[in-house]
């Protein structure tokens, strides 16, 4: 493949991959797991993965096909910053293509802009984006409680009510379904770092879900609040008490994801998150043989 020396990928090139990541972040932010060995694993060493090195030996790229939830292809690529603008993209898409059987979509946990331009030219759309948003703990704000609300952590006797939390705020939101719904509190129980003694349902005096948070390991990592309950301060009081448990935790910054559309990204602003970022995902259009 053109100028580099392209190989399969292999635990023994993580940390060059770990320099990799790092570098991106850097220059164009993005999830800070990109520089986390274990994503990184999970993520570029799969059976179809595939690093290019330099005339030095030195890692300038990597990419790696997977299976996403539905059984479809997903790529994801990274490419060192210094070696932007040499057609190496370009190569990584062809290869992407010429292994791939049927639509294939690219997810990218840091996104360039020479990666939208090349994006663009090849005809995928972005159908997916979340602002990478950092906090760091310097100053965090006191937002008091709403009257007649209480709040409560994860246990077995409250994941029934996470659940009816999380279905009453996101059932107005588009994609929103009953299934995602039921793996919802799947998901939550086998996240990383999942800390079910800092997360909070908040309920009103009647028992009534008024919304949650669910925090991991250093990382806010869904706010909701049911309809009835917005624009009363009750999400910002969650995050705000999650950024002082967590640092109480012994967090130096706090991370979330937010769509680049929510409207709640101004309220993360608002109590001192700074965007670090955007991550994204690229299909091509919809044909009607494929509908």
């Amino acid at each position: 493949m053109g100028t580099l020396e392209w190989s399969p990928t292999t635990e023994d090139d993580l940390d060059a991959l770990v320099r990799l990541g790092a570098a991106c972040l850097e220059r164009d932010g993005g999830l800070p797991d990109l520089s986390d060995r274990d994503h990184l694993r999970s993520t570029l060493v799969t059976d179809l993965a595939i690093c290019g090195r330099d005339e030095l030996g030195d890692v300038v790229a990597a990419a790696a096909l997977g299976l996403d939830t539905s059984g479809g292809r997903t790529a994801t690529g990274l490419i060192d910053p210094a070696a932007m603008g040499q057609g190496i993209g370009q190569e990584i898409a062809a290869w992407v293509v010429g292994q791939s059987v049927g639509p294939v979509r690219f997810v990218l946990d840091s996104v360039s802009p020479e990666a939208e331009t090349l994006f663009a030219e090849l005809g995928l759309h972005r159908v997916f984006a979340e602002a990478v948003m950092r906090h760091g703990l310097k100053h965090i704000p006191f937002v008091r409680r709403p009257e007649d609300v209480v709040t409560l952590p994860f246990t077995d006797d409250t994941s029934e009510a996470f659940h009816h939390a999380y279905a009453a705020s996101f059932a107005d939101q588009p994609g929103y379904d009953e299934g995602s719904s039921r793996a919802w509190g799947r998901w939550l129980r086998e996240q990383r770092g999942f800390q079910p003694e800092d997360s909070r349902v908040a309920m009103d005096r009647s028992g009534h879900v008024a919304g949650f948070v669910t925090l991991s390991d250093g990382w806010i990592e869904e706010v909701g609040v049911v309809p009835e309950w917005r624009g009363r301060r009750l999400g910002a009081h969650l995050v705000a008490r999650s950024l002082t448990a967590l640092q109480a935790r012994g967090a130096q910054e706090v991370w979330l994801a937010v769509g680049c559309d929510n409207p709640a990204r101004s309220l993360y602003e608002r109590l001192g998150f700074r965007n670090r970022g955007t991550r994204a995902l690229y299909e091509y259009p919809m044909t009607q043989e494929d509908a």
